[in-house]
Parts: C-alpha cells; structure tokens; sequence
C-alpha cells in the first residue's frame, strides 16, 4: 500500500477523503489518547463540514489532549534530569523528595530545581525558601 498524498490543511474535503481511505494516518494520534484505532466505518458518519482534522489553535479535542500530553512529557523529562543530576553528583534523594520532584508539573518550577540540583549540597536544598504548597503541582 502506498502512502497517501496529504491534503493541505484549509482543504477540509480532501483531508476527509483521505481518512475515510486511510484511516491509519491517525493512529498515531489515537494511540497517544489511548483510544483504540480509527477504523474506515467511524469516518463515513463524518462529514467535511464537521470533521477538523488539523490544528493548532483550533481548540479541538486532538489539540488539548496533544498539548496536555506535550507538558507532561516536558515535566516528566524535567524531573528524571533532577533525579539524575543528583544521582550523579552522588547525592541521596528520599522518598518525599523525589515524590515532590516528579509530581510536580509547572515547568518554571522545575527549571528552577535543576538549575539547584547542579549546586545543591543535599537534595533538600532544591525547595530552599520554598513552601511546599507553592511548589508542587
């Protein structure tokens, strides 16, 4: 099977062909909303007129979930760099900070901690001055 020729964005009724057709160009998308496969049928009760099939800043469903899951995986890759700056300047991080580490979500604030986790001297001192209200998303 050849690979479908994509449609420009704007062009709504070439892009709804082309999934009715070829319903496996999103399963990508599917599978990262954990959502089982398109299949050809769920496309014929859409119509082009009501099927969006690109983003971004079109506020569809497609777009929030990608961005949601786009920050967590920003967060999540902040957190394992913290833990392993201070795993490898040799230095122990318990269970509470580590839990307040990878539970956190807000980008700034994880900034912040690896640039501390380059320096600290305990992995305490990631939260100096901090509350843990404040921090921890």
């Amino acid at each position: 099977m050849s690979a479908p020729a994509y449609a420009r964005p704007d062009d709504h009724e070439a892009s709804h062909q082309l999934f009715q057709e070829h319903p496996e160009a999103l399963a990508p998308v599917f599978e990262a909303l954990v959502l089982p496969p398109p299949m050809k049928k769920d496309f014929h009760e859409l119509s082009p007129e009501n099927a969006v099939t690109h983003f971004p800043e079109h506020g569809t469903l497609f777009e929030e979930k990608y961005l949601a899951g786009k920050s967590e995986g920003k967060a999540e890759g902040k957190s394992e760099a913290i833990l392993r700056a201070l795993k490898v300047r040799g230095l122990t991080v318990p269970d509470d900070v580590r839990e307040r580490i990878t539970g956190c979500t807000d980008l700034d604030t994880l900034a912040t901690w690896f640039d501390r986790s380059l320096t600290v001297s305990e992995a305490e001192g990631l939260f100096a001055g901090e509350a843990e209200e404040t921090t921890a998303s």
